[in-house]
């Protein structure tokens, strides 16, 4: 597997997620920001309408969540499909590039899901020493 570094210095990659300039970096935020990684996951589970991935993403404001999908949209990660029916109904799911990226988000989320007594335990000692000091 080639690293991030040796990419970055073979001539034919484009893209730098460490360049400040690069625009990967704005779809990477898009991507693991809070809103945008609880999305696609809950969007990898299938397609969902706007109330409904609002009920699955506990906690997202309906604000947030309209601008959430909207950058997911634009990058090219969900798909809006507008049904002409009255009232409209909008359902979203992952485009073939959102589901690649979601499911390698969702491995990082079950590891981190599946290491949750170890950083339990790390803030436990780490907030004991704090208040010893």
């Amino acid at each position: 597997m080639t690293s991030t570094s040796e990419r970055a210095a073979e001539p034919d990659v484009l893209y730098d997620v460490f360049s400040k300039v690069c625009p990967s970096r704005g779809t990477l935020e898009h991507v693991t920001g809070r809103w945008g990684a609880l999305t696609l996951g809950a969007l990898h589970q299938g397609s969902f309408r706007f109330n409904e991935l609002r009920r699955r993403v506990d906690g997202v404001s309906e604000k947030m969540l309209s601008q959430t999908l909207h950058a997911l949209e634009r990058d090219g990660l969900v798909h809006r499909e507008a049904q002409p029916t009255n009232p409209p109904r909008v359902d979203y799911e992952l485009t073939p590039l959102g589901q690649d990226v979601a499911e390698r988000l969702l491995a990082l989320i079950d590891c981190v899901e599946s290491r949750m007594d170890d950083v339990l335990a790390a803030r436990e000692r780490h907030d004991t020493r704090e208040a010893h000091r």
